[in-house]
Parts: C-alpha cells; sequence; structure tokens
C-alpha cells in the first residue's frame, strides 16, 4: 500500500505542468535518439546529451526516498527573443534556490515537437516541491505554432519576453552572423529590397523579429496579456536587481535575488554575477556575449528607426509599458 500510495503521489506532482493532453502528440515508449547538438554560441550552453546524462536518473519511488525530486513541465518559460537578454536573464535566475533551469535550449516547441512532451519532460532538471522548472528558447516569440502548443501543454504557463531597442537588436542579430559567416554581405545591403526606394526588407530575420507587436497578437490569441511579463533588455544592463525583482514577483518567488549579487563589468559593458549557481566564484557571461557592432551608416540606423516606430507605438499599447526605443 505504501509504495502504491507515493505511486500515485508522483503522478500527480506538478498540476498541468506534469500532464499531456489530448492536443499534444502522444510521447514514445522510449525516448529516440537525441538530436545533434543544437545550434548555439560555442561553450554557452551545455549539450541536451550532457543534460541527459547527468547523475540525477531514478524512479519516482527512489526519487521520492533520496529527495532528488521529480521532472516536470516547466511552469515557466522564457519565449524570445533573440539577443534581446535571454541568456543573462536565466542566468541570474538560476542563482535562486527555488528555480531550476534547462541550460541548453531545447527548441521543443518549435523544432523537437514529434518527439512528444514525455521526451520534453526527461529534458527538465528534477525539482523539489515548491521549486519551479524553467527553459527558455527565444525563437518561440516567433514561431507561428508555439502558443497554441504551449497552451495545450498547460494554459498556465508563465511567460516571459526580454525585448530589446528592434534596431540595435537586428545590429546584435547582424552582429552574432558576421561573426560566424565573415563574407556576408553588409548590414546595409542586407536591411533593404530596395536602397533607393527606402524599402525594408523584412523578410530578413534580423529585421522581423523586432517587430513585436505583430508577434505578440499571435500570442494573445492563447494567453492573457497578465500571464506574460516583458522584461526590457536595457534594464536589464542598467539595473538588473530591479528588472529581476520583477521577474521573482511574476513567477511568485520570494525577492532573494538582489543589489548585492551584482556587480558592473566595465570591459564587457554589461553586470555580472559575483557568485553564479553553484559556484563561489564571480561570472560573467562569455566571450560570444557583448561583441563591438560594426560601424553602421547612421542614415540606415534612422530609416529602421522611422520604420519600426509604429511598430514599437503598438506594442506599448499592447504590454501598457514604454520601453523609450526611438
Amino acid at each position: 500500500m505504501l509504495f502504491l500510495w507515493l505511486y500515485m503521489f508522483y503522478s500527480c506532482a506538478g498540476s498541468c505542468a506534469g500532464l499531456t493532453t489530448r492536443e499534444s502528440p502522444a510521447p514514445p515508449r522510449t525516448a529516440p535518439p537525441l538530436p545533434p547538438l543544437l545550434p548555439g554560441e560555442p561553450g554557452e550552453e551545455s549539450s541536451l546529451e550532457e543534460q541527459r546524462a547527468a547523475p540525477d536518473a531514478g524512479t519516482p519511488i527512489s526519487s521520492f526516498f533520496n529527495g532528488s525530486g521529480t521532472k516536470r513541465l516547466p511552469q515557466a518559460i522564457i519565449i524570445g527573443v533573440k539577443k534581446g537578454g535571454t541568456r543573462a536573464l536565466l542566468e541570474f535566475l538560476r542563482v535562486h534556490p527555488d528555480v531550476r533551469a534547462v541550460g541548453a535550449e531545447p527548441h521543443f516547441f518549435d523544432r523537437n515537437y514529434e518527439r512528444g512532451l514525455a521526451w520534453y519532460r526527461d529534458l527538465m532538471p528534477r525539482t523539489l516541491e515548491g521549486q519551479i522548472t524553467m527553459e527558455k528558447t527565444p525563437s518561440y516569440f516567433v514561431t507561428k505554432e508555439a502558443p497554441a502548443r504551449i497552451s495545450s501543454m498547460c494554459k498556465g504557463t508563465k511567460l516571459i519576453v526580454v525585448v530589446r531597442d528592434p534596431v540595435t537588436r537586428a545590429i546584435s542579430d547582424y552582429t552574432q552572423t558576421l561573426s560566424k559567416k565573415p563574407d556576408i554581405p553588409t548590414f546595409e545591403s542586407l536591411t533593404f529590397k530596395n536602397r533607393t526606394t527606402g524599402l525594408i526588407d523584412t523578410s530578413w530575420s534580423a529585421i522581423q523579429i523586432g517587430i513585436y507587436a505583430k508577434h505578440l497578437e499571435n500570442w494573445l490569441l492563447h494567453f492573457p496579456i497578465g500571464q506574460i511579463l516583458f522584461v526590457s533588455g536595457e534594464r536589464l544592463i542598467s539595473d538588473p536587481a530591479g528588472e529581476l525583482g520583477r521577474v521573482q514577483d511574476f513567477l511568485g518567488l520570494k525577492r532573494i535575488i538582489t543589489d548585492k549579487h551584482f556587480y558592473f563589468n566595465k570591459t564587457k559593458g554589461f553586470p555580472c554575477l559575483k557568485k553564479a549557481e553553484g559556484s563561489s566564484k564571480p561570472h560573467c557571461l562569455g566571450k560570444t556575449k557583448g561583441r563591438t557592432h560594426p560601424d553602421i551608416d547612421q542614415e540606415v540606423v534612422q530609416r529602421l528607426r522611422d520604420f519600426y516606430r509604429p511598430f514599437n507605438m503598438k506594442f506599448y499599447q499592447m504590454t501598457g509599458q514604454d520601453f523609450g526605443w526611438d
């Protein structure tokens, strides 16, 4: 009877965060082979293979007795945006003792959905009662199918979007690509369909991602605005403790992460942790962060600002926040 009770306890743990729904794909009986390491910054994240091999495996009953916790589907997801500051936010949040997060980006709701929720849940770290399971995959925000898929998993999932001046974000996006492919065309040539007419090429992902209002409309078809927190990428640099305070409140966590956890690294130009998760040493994001942007023609920058302005105004209205981009 004791073992039956324990089994029932485990099966019910996590509320809807641990259950599948009819709309979700049926989970396979055995997890299929993992894909190659997902594209990302070298040395920035641990691979999914490394996480799957981490020494936290065990049966539900053994996990209960040894206190290692259980794997649950995430109750909160950082869904975007690319080059907005999502990696910094996740690393800062992992300092909190009640936050457990996947290091690598699972890309479940955009690239790996057919693998099923059982595969997805197996990627998650083990949590104890009262802890929050999280993941971050910035491409979810611009993936058309992602809102419905996440809602199907659990309608109560809390969503976090880190946004940044779309012009600066586009240049940062280009800078990252340039570091990997030095022979790509110039930023100016990629920005326009026709530079003479000034027609912006919205099919270029670096431009498209920054049309935040358009992407948000898709999410609001499935989630109420109050279930989405919008974090300022700029304030995450200038006042990390302030933004983390808002995030902790949103997640229902005690405000443990404060000013005492940060110091400003003048060389990199952004805040770093005095002590990272599981370490007593200071920690800054890797060399792939804070790259020097190339010089961009100021006329092109101004045309982009003019292009984004109406979309920014609409985004401010939708979110009830003025991010001060212009």
